[in-house]
């Protein structure tokens, strides 16, 4: 009877500190950052599936539109500037300048991407292709997918960079969870908080399309 007594105890012991040791969030450090990690899969896997739908659109573009040339050949280059940047899936960036580079390269493809939307409206048969509205449609759902990834990412990071700095959790970090280091937050470009501005005004003569317009002429001195 006494033998049980004391395995029960000790099953009661090792429960209690358990808990105990629950409560002072031990698990919350490896928790959260394992959140923060998954939100950046999503980030990752929604920017690909832009990067995907950017081959059939180029070339449904270029079927209506091929003059357009300047801005389907910077939407091409864009991309291929984006995929050079390659970041692991698995973790989050090391460093703020790698989120940097990577956040500013697809920030220029946005950027060029709805350059090359723009010029659908020059287009009627375009704007009622079938093809071209679907992807128009799938590439206007994919931009708000990466819009709430990066905000949860965000929001997953600053929960987990808090955990490291706060007490209780931060006796575990600077003891248990040394490698645990706190992770980059995306922030917006300057060039990500004001809309694009493009002309396809052909009219001017020698104007390429796709081309800004050209800067007016300074006024005339007064006499």
């Amino acid at each position: 009877m006494n033998q049980h007594l004391r395995r029960a105890g000790r099953l009661a012991l090792v429960a209690g500190l358990a808990a105990g040791l629950a409560g002072c969030g031990i698990n919350a450090i490896p928790t959260k950052e394992e959140a923060a990690k998954a939100r950046w899969a999503d980030v990752q896997n929604d920017y690909q599936r832009r990067s995907d739908l950017i081959p059939n659109l180029v070339a449904t573009v270029k079927g209506y539109a091929a003059q357009e040339r300047n801005v389907l050949d910077e939407v091409t280059q864009a991309r291929a500037s984006a995929t050079q940047i390659r970041l692991d899936p698995s973790k989050p960036p090391s460093s703020q300048a790698d989120l940097d580079a990577y956040a500013q390269a697809q920030d220029r493809l946005g950027g060029a991407l709805s350059r090359l939307l723009v010029a659908n409206e020059r287009y009627p048969d375009l704007k009622s292709n079938e093809n071209f509205l679907a992807l128009q449609s799938q590439l206007e759902g994919t931009e708000n997918r990466i819009a709430i990834a990066r905000r949860d990412y965000n929001a997953a990071v600053q929960d987990y960079n808090t955990t490291l700095r706060v007490f209780p959790t931060s006796i575990w970090a600077a003891s248990l969870y040394s490698s645990s280091k706190p992770m980059p937050l995306f922030s917006a470009s300057a060039a990500a908080q004001s809309a694009p501005t493009v002309s396809f005004d052909t009219s001017v003569p020698g104007a390429a399309p796709g081309s800004p317009p050209p800067s007016p002429a300074p006024a005339p001195a007064k006499p």
